[in-house]
């Protein structure tokens, strides 16, 4: 009987847990869209994407306002998170001591280990009311979604921001100090634009995380099934929608929102892609 060595069997072991884990997401993605699926056929894919209409009693199935709120929030959750978070990868990359970098960049960890209900419950007293008292509204809406997202991606993005500018070689920022670059200009016009691909990444990984991301979001968002006008105004995110009606729905109304799901993998599927397209040239 022939026996595999250590090194054989750590080695098949390995490939053993690698491929569970594409078992894993292949099983998840043939059970939402065999559930998901067939209420988008039967209704028509451009109905239920397009539709403006979520009403599950009479049977009208529309998630165009899901869809916007959705993209309204990940999108004033980027434009909070991303100057910030390339600023404080820049920081801790290129300009703090190693001391301060030492003390800062756990603290950023310990962020990303936050529950989301706490981000959610600081929302809800703290900034909702804010909201409603200095710019108007409710003061549950997309703005506080935005705000509170924005904080929560905040570690995702600083983290590959930070690994993406720490894989540049060095010798590019000796080169442009060699010829006469201060260190600012060393990481504007250098560095930065070298590490372009890896902090594209960054951003579309913390897109995902933001649109991933619900109880925060129930916390704060409102709730209302209609397309946002305003900042102000409250709204209803596919996550939002799955998590609030999953636990009472049945026959269509449950394949409905199986069917959100399937866009919502579907979407967050296009940008992990797109950030691992944009990670394999750093990697190399």
């Amino acid at each position: 009987m022939r026996f595999l060595s250590s090194d054989q069997f750590i080695r098949r072991a390995l490939l053993v847990s690698a491929l569970s884990s594409v078992a894993m997401l292949a099983l998840i993605a043939i059970f939402i869209f065999a559930e998901g699926t067939p209420v988008m056929l039967r209704r028509g894919i451009g109905e239920f994407l397009l539709g403006t209409r979520w009403a599950p009693t009479k049977e009208s199935f529309g998630i165009l306002p899901m869809i916007v709120a959705s993209v309204c929030v990940t999108l004033g959750a980027m434009v909070i998170a991303v100057p910030l978070g390339v600023a404080c990868a820049v920081f801790l990359a290129e300009i703090a001591p190693r001391r301060v970098a030492n003390f800062v960049r756990p603290a950023i960890q310990l962020l990303a280990g936050i529950p989301s209900v706490v981000f959610g419950f600081v929302g809800i007293v703290v900034l909702v009311p804010l909201i409603r008292e200095y710019l108007g509204g409710p003061g549950l809406s997309v703005l506080a979604a935005s705000i509170i997202l924005g904080i929560m991606v905040l570690p995702t993005l600083i983290s590959i921001a930070e690994d993406a500018i720490m894989a540049v070689p060095r010798t590019y920022k000796e080169g442009a100090l060699a010829l006469g670059c201060t260190h600012s200009q060393a990481i504007r016009r250098v560095i930065l634009p070298a590490a372009r691909g890896g902090i594209i990444a960054a951003i579309i990984l913390g897109m995902g995380r933001a649109v991933g991301e619900t109880m925060a979001v129930i916390m704060v968002i409102g709730n209302a099934v209609k397309i946002p006008h305003s900042p102000l105004d409250p709204a209803r995110t596919l996550t939002s929608n799955i998590a609030l009606e999953m636990g009472y729905a049945a026959g269509e109304h449950q394949e409905a929102l199986f069917a959100t799901g399937v866009v919502l993998f579907v979407f967050i599927m296009i940008l992990n892609s797109l950030a691992s397209v944009k990670l394999a040239p750093t990697r190399r």
